[in-house]
């Protein structure tokens, strides 16, 4: 499931291309053909992302967006035929095209409406209007471990396992330690290497975690080969040698993702 960087980065392109301009809207699968034929024509007023879901505003009229584990939106090329038998739906201009295929949601919902979901969300790293504190008043409460509270979008929207992982490392925090074990200083240090790291994702369109002492470049080490790219310390590396201690990576599963941290550098508390 795409991390919330995605979605930003994805918010991001769509204004680019689209925002302000007349945009074409079909469903030629068909399951969202009644409100691909309301927005058809239509301004395209923003994109806005909150967490995993991104919205597309079209005056009152706003589409929801989660892409769930298989959901892809992607660019396709300006006047080239695509397979409609999965094509959910499809924004166009003469220079732009963007597809969707195999969401979670697709749905067109009312501002109200929209509000309602991003309310039940907990604060987003990568939106400036986001308290933190939100976040804490529901770790600090639970006996849930801190492993399993970061992928709760409740906690941290837009989390997902990879920077859970990640940030965990960092913060030298064994992922089962329960939440309201863990101090607001704590927390504070999660959340702000989270405010860090993810703005980075967005621009590069990957994600990055290592410290520069301990990249390919400072340590003369290859640099990792992964479909999902970029250079982490823990995150799908299990059995593999720690990049800070030399120790083996464990896994296991937490919260119904394969969960990866080092008991060396982050050893129960």
């Amino acid at each position: 499931m795409p991390e919330g960087h995605v979605i930003h980065r994805l918010a991001d392109e769509l204004n680019a291309a689209f925002a302000g301009r007349r945009v074409r809207v079909a469903s030629p699968q068909g399951r969202f053909a009644e409100a691909a034929e309301r927005l058809d024509s239509m301004v395209f007023d923003a994109a806005q992302a909150y967490g995993k879901h991104l919205f597309l505003e079209f005056g009152s009229d706003i589409v929801q967006i989660h892409l769930g584990l298989i959901g892809k939106l992607r660019w396709a090329a300006p006047g080239q035929p695509s397979s409609p038998e999965t094509l959910r739906l499809r924004v166009a201009t003469d220079d732009a095209v963007i597809e969707l295929r195999g969401p979670q949601t697709c749905a067109l919902i009312t501002p109200d409406e929209r509000n309602a979901v991003v309310a039940g969300l907990g604060p987003d790293p990568l939106r400036s209007d986001a308290d933190s504190e939100l976040g804490w008043n529901r770790v600090r409460r639970s006996a849930r471990p801190i492993g399993a509270l970061l992928m709760d979008q409740r906690v941290a929207a837009g989390v997902g396992n990879i920077y859970r992982c990640e940030v965990l490392f960092r913060a030298g925090l064994h992922p089962e330690v329960p939440g309201r074990l863990i101090d607001h200083a704590t927390w504070q240090e999660l959340w702000d290497d989270l405010v860090a790291l993810m703005p980075l994702g967005v621009r590069d369109g990957r994600i990055d975690t290592v410290r520069f002492e301990h990249s390919p470049e400072a340590t003369g080490r290859p640099p990792r080969v992964d479909r999902h790219g970029g250079e982490v310390y823990v995150y799908r590396r299990a059995g593999d040698d720690c990049l800070v201690c030399g120790r083996g990576i464990s896994a296991k599963q937490l919260a119904g993702r394969n969960l990866y941290w080092c008991e060396s550098c982050q050893p129960p508390r």
